[in-house]
C-alpha cells in the first residue's frame, strides 16, 4: 500500500509542478522536496489539497514543514488512514 502511495504522490507532484522528464516511476521518493526540486509552500499546499480530496483525510499546516519527501508525504497518509 506504501507503495502505490508513494507513486500516487509522485503522480500529483508531477502533474501540480509540471515536472518534465521525470514519470511517478522514475521520481525518487527520497530528494528533498524543497531544497532540490524547488517546491514552495503554495506548492505544497496545492498538492496537500490535492491530496486531502484523494485520500479523504485531513493534512494539518502544522505537518507541511515535515512532509519534505514524497515517502515522507506518502506515510504520513498511510498512518492518517490507518487511524
Amino acid at each position: 500500500m506504501l507503495e502505490e502511495i508513494v507513486l500516487r504522490v509522485a503522480e500529483i507532484m508531477i502533474d501540480e509542478l509540471k515536472l518534465e522528464d521525470v514519470t511517478p516511476e522514475t521520481f525518487d521518493p527520497e530528494i528533498d522536496l524543497v531544497d532540490e526540486v524547488g517546491i514552495d509552500s503554495m506548492d505544497l499546499a496545492t498538492v496537500a489539497l490535492v491530496l486531502q480530496d484523494d485520500y479523504g483525510i485531513r493534512i494539518d499546516e502544522d505537518d507541511y514543514q515535515k512532509l519534505i519527501t514524497v515517502r515522507l508525504i506518502a506515510e504520513y497518509i498511510e498512518k492518517k488512514l490507518k487511524s
